[in-house]
């Protein structure tokens, strides 16, 4: 029973739970015991809240049973980013300058969720301020690929990606600031959406770049990525940066699932050179059942997006060093007093505070963002990464007049191994290279399984990218692809996935090798060199 519930899609719980066939208390149970079995090796939660999460199911039993109208997802479990401020329950960011942190108000995303009657499991590991690819940069430890344990889930959102692909949870909450939704969701065999920049309230998102940030869903399918979106959507006073407009029709747009007569664009330098022979593959593969299923390809140049990469990593990290300024040990989170200093100052407090809690790539980046935003380089490198933004947005506005989407291959590579690239920054940026320019642009994004690579057996993405506030077509693009995948491949990808998915044992086979070290929850010192005080 429990592995029935599990593997159901989220609009399949909702289907039986309005039905009475399953209660919500039965459907979130089944996703805690399935985490008890595996998350030990996937390592995809920070915090897990079982009573939370089983009050919230017996409240929308209880509702239901007595007739009461109730959201199409009421009772669906669902996991959380924990970069959303959550009410009650701890809220990091993966970092340890927030270890221990209790919000007192929830993220409008988190309030939406709560509204809707969906159990919240618990909050999912990320890189640390949502700084990176791989999950590597957590303060707690990576989290682990469900398809090959020894590899990377994605990053910065691998948590929320690793959860749903191991079917500890329906659906999760992820955010996308140069990819961390989408590349994910490519690389775990997943189903990952950014929407438009300002169609979901970025309110109680704990802020990295605020002018790229976007939450969105990580779900198995299409559909069920609609039906959060729908959740999750809309226009909201608290987000200066909240588009005043009504969600987008993508739920009608994935279930209609036609892409006849749409013009479809190949990015011709979203591909090529330094992209994995399997990942071209299976692209190309997918673009052909596009053709078959109605729709027109053709080829669109966007000669801008060669240089975002180079624009991003100055944009991102001015904003972040922006951003975290505000974690100064004065107000929460950890605070380390300096050794052998009496009575230190509020900056050396600051300054142990920040060395103690800030992991190496949190540092780089603040370290990069503060030169690049300082007197006599603000112009030459921030001005100047700013104009090239301009550059791209124009790209895609020209795109955009010759085809209906966008496609290209969401990630260069599948999942590479753990430890593979984590001390070679530049390697690991270069996965954000097909996600990115969305990014910049502020358009909306959706990466889908587009099948397994030959060389390793692992997922690969197909990343389909349309016009800004036109959500829906992501939706009806991906939707009719993956219907024709799923035809290709015999059913879902994510069934053919290994061992660990379908037995409760623990470590699968392949993944034994192991250390304990790359299995820690606790990668980092808590006190480094000083002294650890709680404010």
């Amino acid at each position: 029973m429990t592995s029935d519930i599990t593997r159901a899609s989220a609009a399949e719980l909702a289907d039986r739970l309005s039905r009475k066939e399953i209660s919500a208390v039965e459907a979130t149970q089944a996703h805690l015991d399935r985490i008890d079995a595996v998350d030990g090796s996937v390592r995809a939660f920070l915090h897990v809240d079982a009573r939370g999460a089983l009050a919230t199911a017996r409240d929308i039993d209880q509702r239901r049973m007595a007739g009461e109208d109730l959201h199409v997802l009421a009772g669906v479990p669902i996991a959380v980013k924990d970069i959303a401020t959550t009410k009650g329950m701890p809220t990091t960011a993966g970092s340890r300058i927030l270890e221990g942190w209790i919000p007192p108000y929830d993220a409008t995303v988190v309030a939406r969720l709560k509204a809707a009657g969906m159990p919240i499991l618990g909050k999912t590991n990320m890189d640390e301020f949502a700084m990176g690819s791989s999950t590597e940069h957590s303060a707690f430890g990576p989290s682990h690929n469900p398809w090959d344990l020894e590899r990377i889930p994605g990053g910065s959102g691998g948590g929320s990606s690793a959860a749903v692909a191991s079917y500890q949870a329906p659906l999760a909450i992820g955010t996308d600031t140069g990819g961390s939704i989408r590349q994910p969701a490519a690389v775990t065999g997943t189903v990952g959406t950014k929407p438009t920049y300002g169609g979901v309230s970025r309110y109680g998102l704990i802020a990295l770049a605020s002018s790229l940030d976007q939450a969105g869903p990580v779900t198995r399918t299409v559909l069920d990525a609609a039906l959060l979106h729908s959740v999750i959507g809309g226009y909201d006073p608290m987000d200066s940066t909240s588009i005043n407009a009504p969600v987008p029709p993508v739920l009608e747009a994935a279930r209609r699932a036609d892409v006849k007569g749409m013009r479809i664009g190949v990015v011709k330098e979203l591909g090529g050179e330094g992209y994995q022979q399997g990942v071209r593959a299976r692209f190309e593969e997918s673009v052909q059942l596009l053709v078959d299923a109605g729709a027109e390809v053709v080829e669109v140049s966007c000669p801008s997006f060669e240089y975002a990469l180079a624009a991003y990593y100055l944009i991102l990290p001015s904003e972040a060093s922006s951003n975290l300024a505000k974690f100064d040990a004065m107000r929460y989170g950890l605070r380390v007093l300096p050794e052998g200093v009496d009575d230190p100052s509020a900056e050396q407090v600051m300054a142990a505070s920040r060395d103690a809690g800030f992991g190496d790539e949190v540092k780089r980046r603040i370290i990069l963002g503060t030169y690049a935003l300082s007197s006599g380089y603000y112009d030459a490198y921030y001005g100047s990464a700013q104009k090239v933004r301009t550059l791209i947005s124009r790209d895609f506005a020209a795109a955009f007049d010759q085809v209906d989407v966008l496609v290209s291959p969401t990630t260069p590579t599948t999942a590479f191994k753990i430890g593979e690239k984590v001390d070679n920054p530049l390697a690991m940026y270069l996965n954000d290279i097909a996600t990115i320019p969305a990014n910049l642009a502020g358009i909306p994004g959706m990466s889908l399984p587009s099948g397994l690579a030959d060389e390793d057996g692992l997922p690969t993405g197909i990343q389909i990218l349309a016009p800004a506030t036109k959500d829906e077509r992501l939706y009806g693009v991906g939707a009719a692809l993956e219907a024709a995948l799923n035809r290709r491949w015999g059913g879902p990808l994510l069934a053919k996935a290994p061992e660990l998915l379908t037995n409760t044992t623990g470590l699968s086979t392949h993944a034994t090798g192991l250390s304990t070290t790359a299995l820690s929850t606790t990668a980092l010192s808590t006190t480094a060199n000083g002294r650890e005080v709680r404010s």
